[in-house]
C-alpha cells in the first residue's frame, strides 16, 4: 500500500481519461467486471447496432453515456452485464454510400457494375470507419465487446433472420400484394410505413397546386343551365398525377351545388360542381350579389349564383371528358363515383383519382370498377405512367403494340421522360420550371384551371436520400403485423418508457394504427428474401442453411441444378464453427442463382427482394445469439432475453424499437425488453440541428481531448433529462469541469495535503457515528440520504436526477459547508478525537461519492477512488468498477438533524446575500440578525440549535428572535395589463383593494398563490403571477424573506466592529503572503508592523487571534521597517514585514 495520499500540482480531466484508460487495460478492467460478475443475477442489456460506414458524431456520445452508466450502475450492484456490440452491416445507407463512391447509380448495377461486385463493395465499406467508432467507444469509457460483435451481414446472423421469417410464414403472417407503396425513385426500393414516419420525414413542402376542371360529358336536366359548359372542379397538390386520373370522387353524404361563374383566367361563362362548405373558399360572398352580366376579365369580384343543389349520391356514374387524352385505360373510367373518405375540410369536395398513385385512390377505383391508367413497358409488364426512376415513361421504354393501340404519341411525348420532381433529376433545381408548373399552364391555356397557387403542404421524404417519395404500385411481400396489433399493444403497456409519455404517446399511437408490414425492397446489399416460388404458384421459405442444402440436393437429383454449391464450397450443415460459415456467402447474386424444385417438380426461383434492413436490426435479440441453432436455453430460458434495458435516439422509437417489439411479439408473444430510455436530440447550443453544413457540429474527439470525457458525460447528463433535446454549449462543459470536478478535486486536494501532514492512513478504530460531533452526523446522515436517492435515481433510469443529487451534495454540503466548517479541525497540532473523526467522515464522504459517480464519469471516479484506497487499503478493489455500489446504513440518516442544517444553511445564505447587496464583505463583523419566530415553534428550536453555527459562518455576534413577524413590510402592486384584461371595469376599484392589503392578507397570497376580493357584489380572484409582491426596508437593516422565514440583518458597523473588521483583513493579507512566498502549512512566522495609532488599536485588541490564525510566534512594532511590504487594511495603510522562523 501506499504511505501517502497522492497530491496534484495540475487538475488535467483529459490527461486523467489517458492514465486510467492504460490502467484499465493493464488489469482488464471491462473483462473483470463480467467474469467477476459469473454466477450472479444477469442483467441484459442490447446495444442497437450503429452502420460503421459513418463517422461517429457528438450524439453518439450521448447515447453510448446512457447506456454505458446504466450498465457500469447495474454492474456495481452486483449483476452480471455482458455487453456485446454490434454493426448494422445491410440497407440503404451502406448502398448509396458505395453507389457514390463507385459513380454509379442503381440502374448500372447488374449491367456496368456485377451485383457480386458491387456486394464486395458494400462490405468493404460498411466497416470503413470502424476503427473510429472503437477509439470513441475506448476514449469515452463506453464498455462494450468490440472483439466479438454481432455482425448483420454475417452468415450465421442472415440464417437466424430467415428462420424468424420461417416462422411468420408459418403462421401466415407473410403474404404477397400488389398495393401503393411508399417509394423512393431516389433510392429506387419501396419503404415500409414505419420508415416513412421517422423523425422528420414528413416537412412543409410549397408546391404548385391546382383546381383542374373536368367537363361533364352530355349535360343534361338540372346540369345544363345553358350557362357555358359544366365542370366538375377537383383541387390536387401533384398536378402531375392528373394524367394518370380516371375517376372523381365526391362523398355521398355531402351536400353539392352547381355554380354559374367565369373562368377566372378566360372569363368565360362555366358552370361549376363543388361542396356546397367548400364554396366560401372559392368565391367572395360579394360575389353572390355582384352583377352577372356584366362581368369583364379582370374583375376584382367574380360573381357566382348557386343554381342548384344535388347530394353526393345523384352524381354517382356521371361521366366527363379525360383531361389528358394520352393513353385509354379501357371500360369503366371517366365516371363519378362514391368514397365515405371525402370530406370538405379542403378543395372542393370532390376528389381527383389516379388508381396508380394513391392507396385510398386504387380501393374506391377498385371497388367502383374503376381501371387504373397502366401502361405496357418493352418487357410486356403492366406499369403506371411514371417509371421506378420517377419520371414518365420514355417512348422508347414501352411497347411498340401499346403505343399503336393505346397511345396518343403525340400528346404523350410532350411530357415523356419528364421527371415529376426536380429533386429526382440531377441537371434541375429548386429554380427551374417543375412537371407541376408545365402541367398547370397547360390545363390554363385550354380553359380547364380555376386556380392555380403555391401552397405549403406536408410532404413524405425518404428517410436516407431525403428526396420526396412517391406513393407507387409495388409487387411487395408483406408481414401481417396487424394481425398482432392488440397484442402488441397490450404488451407495450408492461414496459417502462422513459419518458412514459413516448411509450403511451409517440409509440403507442403508432402502434394503434399499425398497418401491415412492407418486408420487400427492390435492392442488393442486404439479407435475402428467403422464399423460392414457382411460376404455378407453389412456393417454399426457407428456415436454415441446412434446409437450403437439402433442397438443392433434390433439386441436383431432379435435375434443375447441375451441383449443389454449397457442397462444392466444402459446407458441412450442422457445423457452427466461424469457419465453415466463412466457406459461403447467403447475399446476391449467389442465392438468386439457386433454383430449388417444387413438390410437383417444377422449378423454383428465389423472390428477387431483399427484406426491409430493419427487420434485420429488429431480430437481434434471436440473431446475436444465432438462435435457434446455438444458446437456445440463453432464450427460451430468459437468461438473455428479454432484455432488461435498451436505449437509442427518438428516432428508433418506430425503426429499432418497433421492429424489436414487433418481432419479438410475433414469434415468442413477449416483450423484447423490458426498459427504454428513448433519448432526444444534440443541438447547438442556439438549438439548431448540427451539421457540416452549418459549421455547427461538435466533433466528439476534439472535445474529449480539451476536457477529458468526464465533464463531457458529466454535462450531458445533467444539463437535462436525457429523452430532452439538449442544447449542447461547449462552455457548459467547461463550467461543469470548473464547478464539480473543480470542487470535488479541491476537496480531496484539501483531505490529502492534511492527512499527508498528520500521516493519517485510516489505521485507527472508527469512531462510533453517535461519539462524532454534531457536524459529522450531519454530513454521514447527508450522505446516506444521498446514496438512498441516487441508488433510486439510477435504479428508475433517471440518471439526470442521480447526477443532480450529487452536485448538490459535494458542492453545496461537503465542500461549501462541512469542509469549510472543519478547517480549523484540521488545523489542529495533536490528533485527538474531533480531528480523527473529522478524517474518517471526510474520508468516508470521498470514498463513497467515486462510486456515486463512477457510473456517469468513470475516469475520475476511479482516479479518485484509488488514491483514496491505496493508502487505506480499505474496500480496496483494482478498480470502483470492480467494488459494489454503496449501501445504505438508515439509522445513520437523522432527518431532524438535516432539517437543522438546512436551516443554517438557509440563513447563512441570506444573510451573506444581504452583505453582497449591501457591499459589507464577510470579515467585517457585524452585531446582530434578527429572526421573527414564535417561542415554542420548531422553527426556532432548529434554528437555536445551529445558532452558533450561523453566527460564525456570517460572522455576526449575536442573534435574537421576535415574536412580531412584522419586520418585513410588504406591499402589492397589480399588474394592470393582466388584470385590466380579465377584470375590466372593476379593475380601478379592485387595483385599490389590491394596493391596500394587509400584511396578513399579503401573507396569504403568498402561502396560497391566490386571494379573493368582494368588488361591487362581485368576486374577483387575483393570483401571485398577477401582481408584485415588493418588500420594504426598515431603517438601519437589511431583510430578507424566503418564504416563511424571515432575516433582518443589523447594518450599525461601530468602532469595535471595525477594529476586528481590520484585524481579519490583516489576517488575509498575512495568509495571502505564506502561499505566494512557498511557506509549508506548518512553518512558523515572525511578524513586524509600523508603528501607528491603528497598528496599536489592532494589535491591544487582536494580537492573540491573529498569532493563531497565521502561525505568528510574535508580533512586534517598530517606527521604521526596512524592505517591508504596504497593504490596504480598509482605510488604512499598514507597512509589515514577515520573517519564517
Amino acid at each position: 500500500m501506499q504511505k501517502k495520499f497522492e497530491e496534484h500540482s495540475d487538475f488535467n480531466l483529459s490527461e486523467i481519461n489517458k492514465q486510467v484508460l492504460g490502467e484499465w487495460d493493464e488489469i482488464h478492467a471491462a473483462e473483470r467486471s463480467i467474469s467477476e460478475r459469473e454466477g450472479h443475477p444477469h442483467f441484459t442489456f442490447y446495444e442497437g447496432p450503429p452502420s460503421a460506414n459513418g463517422h461517429p458524431g457528438i450524439h453518439h456520445v450521448l447515447a453510448r453515456t446512457i447506456k454505458d452508466t446504466i450498465c457500469r450502475y447495474k454492474t456495481m450492484k452486483g449483476f452480471c452485464v455482458p455487453r456485446k456490440a454490434g454493426w448494422d452491416t445491410h440497407g440503404l445507407p451502406v448502398e448509396l454510400g458505395v453507389e457514390k463512391e463507385m459513380g454509379i447509380t442503381k440502374d448500372d448495377i447488374g449491367k456496368s457494375v456485377s451485383i457480386e461486385e458491387y456486394n464486395a463493395h458494400c462490405r468493404s465499406n460498411v466497416m470503413k470507419f470502424t476503427a473510429e467508432w472503437e477509439n470513441l467507444s475506448r476514449l469515452m469509457g463506453y464498455w462494450v465487446d468490440m472483439k466479438r460483435p454481432y455482425i448483420t451481414y454475417e452468415n450465421y446472423y442472415i440464417e437466424s433472420v430467415w428462420w424468424l421469417l420461417h416462422n411468420l410464414y408459418s403462421q401466415g403472417l407473410i403474404y404477397k400484394g400488389y398495393t401503393i407503396q411508399p417509394y423512393s425513385p431516389a433510392a429506387g426500393t419501396g419503404l415500409s410505413s414505419h420508415e416513412l414516419n421517422m423523425p422528420g420525414c414528413y416537412r412543409d413542402v410549397k408546391d404548385t397546386t391546382v383546381t383542374a376542371m373536368f367537363r361533364m360529358k352530355s349535360p343534361n336536366g338540372a346540369f345544363n343551365t345553358n350557362w357555358g359548359e359544366t365542370f366538375f372542379m377537383a383541387w390536387t397538390t401533384t398536378p402531375w398525377t392528373l394524367p394518370s386520373n380516371t375517376a372523381l370522387c365526391v362523398g355521398p353524404k355531402i351536400d353539392y351545388v352547381l355554380v354559374n361563374t367565369f373562368n377566372p383566367y378566360t372569363a368565360k361563362p362555366i358552370s361549376v360542381i363543388m361542396a356546397e362548405a367548400r364554396v366560401a373558399s372559392y368565391f367572395n360572398p360579394a360575389g353572390a350579389e355582384a352583377p352577372i352580366d356584366t362581368y369583364e376579365k379582370g374583375g376584382k369580384t367574380l360573381p357566382y349564383r348557386i343554381v342548384a343543389r344535388f347530394k353526393g349520391t345523384e352524381l354517382e356514374n356521371l361521366e366527363y371528358e379525360q383531361l389528358f387524352a394520352y393513353v385509354n385505360p379501357g371500360e369503366g373510367a371517366f365516371r363519378v363515383i362514391l368514397g365515405d373518405y371525402v370530406s370538405t375540410e379542403d378543395g372542393t369536395g370532390i376528389v381527383h383519382i389516379a388508381p396508380t398513385f394513391g392507396a385510398d385512390d386504387a380501393f374506391v377505383a377498385k371497388k367502383a370498377g374503376v381501371p387504373a391508367l397502366m401502361l405496357i413497358d418493352k418487357n410486356g409488364n403492366k406499369r403506371p405512367m411514371v417509371d421506378l426512376n420517377g419520371r414518365f415513361y420514355r417512348l422508347e421504354d414501352l411497347d411498340e403494340e401499346f403505343k399503336q393501340k393505346s397511345m396518343n404519341v403525340s400528346l404523350y411525348k410532350t411530357y415523356a421522360g419528364r421527371y415529376v420532381k426536380n429533386a429526382y433529376d440531377a441537371t434541375l433545381t429548386d429554380k427551374d420550371e417543375t412537371l407541376d408548373i408545365s402541367i398547370c399552364m397547360e390545363l390554363k391555356s385550354a380553359g380547364l384551371a380555376f386556380r392555380i397557387e403555391k401552397q405549403v403542404h406536408n410532404y413524405p421524404h425518404c428517410w436516407r436520400t431525403d428526396k420526396p417519395i412517391l406513393y407507387y404500385p409495388l409487387d411487395s411481400w408483406f408481414i401481417r403485423s396487424t394481425a398482432k396489433k392488440e397484442r402488441m399493444f397490450e404488451l407495450n403497456k408492461t414496459i417502462k418508457w422513459k419518458p412514459q409519455s413516448t411509450g403511451t404517446g409517440r409509440f403507442g399511437k403508432w402502434l394503434e394504427n399499425l398497418n401491415d408490414w412492407n418486408l420487400s425492397r427492390s435492392r442488393f446489399w442486404g439479407t435475402p428474401l428467403p422464399i423460392w416460388r414457382s411460376e404455378n404458384g407453389e412456393e417454399i421459405c426457407i428456415s436454415s442453411i441446412e434446409e437450403l442444402y437439402n433442397e438443392i440436393e433434390k433439386s441436383v437429383k431432379a435435375g434443375n441444378m447441375k451441383s449443389n454449391p454449397l457442397k462444392e464450397k466444402g459446407f458441412a450443415p450442422g457445423d457452427y464453427s466461424d469457419e465453415n460459415y466463412h466457406k459461403i456467402d447467403l447475399h446476391r447474386p449467389y442465392v438468386d442463382n439457386i433454383i430449388l424444385t417444387s413438390p410437383s417438380g417444377k422449378p423454383m426461383r428465389r423472390e428477387s427482394d431483399l427484406i426491409d434492413v430493419w427487420f434485420d436490426s429488429g431480430s437481434m435479440p434471436f440473431a446475436q445469439l444465432h438462435y435457434p441453432f446455438e444458446n437456445r436455453e440463453k432464450i427460451e430460458k430468459n437468461l438473455s432475453y428479454p432484455a432488461d434495458f435498451i436505449a437509442e435516439g427518438v428516432d428508433q422509437t418506430r425503426g429499432w424499437f418497433f421492429t424489436l417489439h414487433a418481432i419479438s411479439t410475433m414469434v415468442r408473444d413477449s416483450i423484447a425488453f423490458r426498459a427504454v430510455i428513448s433519448n432526444g436530440l444534440v443541438l447547438d447550443k442556439n438549438g439548431n440541428k448540427m451539421s457540416k453544413h452549418l459549421g455547427n457540429a461538435i466533433d466528439p474527439f476534439k472535445i474529449i481531448e480539451k476536457y477529458g470525457v468526464d465533464p463531457v458525460r458529466w454535462y450531458m447528463m445533467t444539463n437535462s433529462s436525457p429523452w430532452d433535446n439538449l442544447k449542447f454549449d461547449e462552455a457548459g462543459v467547461a463550467e461543469t469541469s470548473r464547478t464539480f470536478f473543480g470542487k470535488l478535486h479541491q476537496t480531496y486536494s484539501f483531505f490529502a495535503m492534511y492527512a499527508n501532514v498528520d500521516n493519517f492512513n485510516y489505521s485507527e478504530a472508527d469512531i462510533p457515528n453517535e461519539e462524532r460531533p454534531e457536524l459529522d452526523r450531519w454530513i454521514i446522515s447527508e450522505l446516506n440520504s444521498l446514496v438512498k436517492k441516487v441508488d433510486e435515481a439510477y435504479n428508475d433510469y433517471e440518471p439526470t436526477r442521480a447526477g443532480r443529487y450529487i452536485e448538490t451534495f459535494t458542492i453545496d454540503n461537503l465542500s461549501n459547508w462541512f469542509v469549510r466548517l472543519s478547517r480549523k479541525r484540521f488545523w489542529g497540532s495533536s490528533m485527538n478525537q474531533d480531528k480523527l473523526s473529522a478524517y474518517q467522515t471526510l474520508y468516508t464522504c470521498l470514498v463513497t461519492l467515486s462510486k456515486l459517480i463512477a457510473p456517469l464519469s468513470p475516469f475520475y471516479a476511479d482516479r479518485l477512488y484509488k488514491s483514496l484506497t491505496a493508502v487505506t487499503g480499505k474496500d480496496m478493489c483494482d478498480s470502483v468498477h470492480l467494488s459494489l455500489f454503496p449501501a445504505v446504513n438508515d439509522t445513520f440518516i437523522d432527518k431532524e438533524l438535516e432539517l437543522r442544517m438546512e436551516m443554517a444553511q438557509k440563513i447563512t445564505s441570506m444573510v451573506l446575500s444581504l452583505r453582497k447587496k449591501e457591499s459589507i464583505i464577510v470579515r467585517q463583523p457585524l452585531q446582530k440578525i434578527t429572526i421573527p419566530a414564535s417561542k415554542n415553534s420548531d422553527t426556532r428550536k432548529r434554528i437555536e440549535e445551529v445558532a452558533k453555527l450561523i453566527l460564525d459562518e456570517v460572522n455576526v455576534k449575536e442573534l435574537e428572535f421576535v415574536e412580531d413577524d412584522n419586520l418585513l413590510k410588504k406591499r402589492v402592486q397589480p399588474n394592470f395589463r393582466i388584470l385590466g384584461k380579465k377584470y375590466g371595469k372593476l379593475m380601478k376599484d379592485l387595483a385599490q383593494a389590491v394596493k391596500g392589503m394587509s400584511q396578513e392578507n399579503i401573507r396569504t397570497l403568498e402561502n396560497q398563490g391566490s386571494i379573493s376580493f368582494d368588488i361591487a357584489g362581485q368576486n374577483a380572484t387575483v393570483n401571485l403571477d398577477e401582481v408584485e409582491v415588493v418588500s420594504e426596508d426598515i431603517p438601519g437593516y437589511a431583510v430578507a424573506n424566503d418564504g416563511n422565514l424571515t432575516v433582518a440583518l443589523d447594518l450599525e458597523i461601530t468602532e469595535d466592529l471595525h477594529i476586528e473588521g481590520m484585524a481579519r483583513e490583516l489576517v488575509k493579507h498575512i495568509q495571502t503572503f505564506r502561499k505566494e512566498s512557498g511557506f509549508e502549512i506548518t512553518d512558523r512566522i515572525n511578524i513586524t508592523i509600523e508603528t501607528s495609532d491603528m497598528a496599536k488599536k489592532i494589535a491591544d485588541k487582536f494580537e492573540c487571534y491573529i498569532s493563531t490564525q497565521v502561525l505568528a510566534n510574535r508580533i512586534s512594532f517598530s517606527k521604521e521597517i526596512a524592505n517591508g511590504v504596504e497593504w490596504n487594511i480598509g482605510d488604512t495603510k499598514l507597512t509589515i514585514k514577515i520573517e519564517k522562523q
